[in-house]
């Protein structure tokens, strides 16, 4: 037969006499939360109807719990029972459980789980521990005085409800992860360092790029005016080529009157031996000075020419040899 019982809020208060099920109902509530059985019921033997009473050999039983999960949403979970009575001895056994919510679009879904995946899903859902629902929350009156036992059973109590193991686990965690970040960190420093010391190199080596690259720019400069150097030395080569083209002309021209004022010698010298031996001795003095006056003004145009093509000549040869040297010197 099946009962419901709806726990209004804040409080709600199970009034009754001795017997009647009061302590049933904070079993169940353990029960559906944790899947622990209640003290002194043989391992969930007599939490269940006792198939004898009723004649029969089997007798299922089924607890649904509707909570809120931590998020606010509404859940039901259920948990199946069998008991089984056989000619000496009864078995208990617990059937697999399901998880019931509703989805944000209104579609119910189930979740089947295995008992122990069912003890430990709904407290995390809950949001509460398991030791803490056990020990705190739904603690049986049997199991309340747990505070005033020995020692060691107290502390592991204490340990489970403060999750101490848990957080000693985690502090160990955390210290194995110190160790591995301490480690990582000291071999990222090693990199950094080689990352400095390579940022160090690769700054150097851009700085000698730089300069290499200033040094070529200038030599490219240098070059470039060694090139107009040498292309206005070509150009003053060749105007001295041709000023000594003009001058060896020019030295043909006073050679041709070398030869013309020697000519003119031999042909002076010439007509003063035909006036010695001609008859001009018989002719009078007036007529002689008026001849040799000729012949001396003719004489000294002649030298005066000749002078002037000797200091030509000397001039032009001078010349000729600076450009020579000039033209050596390139």
């Amino acid at each position: 037969r099946e009962q419901a019982i709806e726990f209004e809020s804040p409080l709600t208060m199970i009034v009754g006499a001795n017997g009647c099920g009061k302590t049933t109902v904070i079993e169940c509530l353990k029960y559906g939360t944790t899947g622990s059985a209640p003290p002194s019921s043989d391992k969930g033997k007599s939490f269940v109807h006792d198939p004898k009473v009723s004649g029969v050999t089997e007798v299922k039983a089924q607890l649904k719990l509707r909570f809120k999960n931590y998020g606010g949403q509404r859940m039901v979970v259920v948990r199946s029972m069998q008991l089984t009575q056989k000619p000496k001895t009864s078995t208990f056994k617990q059937m697999d459980g399901v998880i019931r919510t509703r989805k944000d679009n209104g579609e119910n879904t189930s979740y089947t789980h295995k008992c122990g995946e069912l003890d430990k899903a709904v407290p995390m859902m809950i949001g509460v521990s398991k030791a803490v629902l056990e020990s705190v929350v739904f603690c049986h009156q049997e199991e309340s005085s747990w505070p005033l036992q020995e020692g060691a059973v107290l502390k592991k109590k204490f340990d489970d409800i403060f999750e101490s193991a848990r957080y000693t686990k985690a502090l160990e965690v955390l210290l194995k992860q110190k160790k591995a970040l301490a480690a990582t960190s000291k071999d990222l420093a090693g990199d950094l360092k080689g990352l400095h010391a390579d940022k160090t190199a690769a700054a150097t080596h851009k700085r000698s790029l730089d300069e290499a690259k200033a040094f070529a720019q200038r030599e490219d400069e240098q070059l470039q005016k060694c090139d107009e150097t040498r292309e206005a030395l070509k150009k003053e080569e060749r105007e001295i080529k041709e000023r000594l083209h003009e001058l060896e002309s020019r030295a043909h021209d006073v050679a041709d009157a070398r030869a013309a004022v020697e000519a003119l010698e031999r042909e002076a010298e010439f007509l003063a031996e035909q006036i010695a031996d001609s008859g001009l001795a018989d002719v009078d003095d007036a007529q002689l000075e008026d001849t040799a006056r000729r012949l001396q003004e003719e004489e000294d145009s002649h030298a005066a020419v000749v002078a002037e093509l000797q200091a030509k000549v000397r001039a032009h040869l001078t010349e000729k040899k600076k450009h020579e040297d000039a033209a050596a010197g390139l």
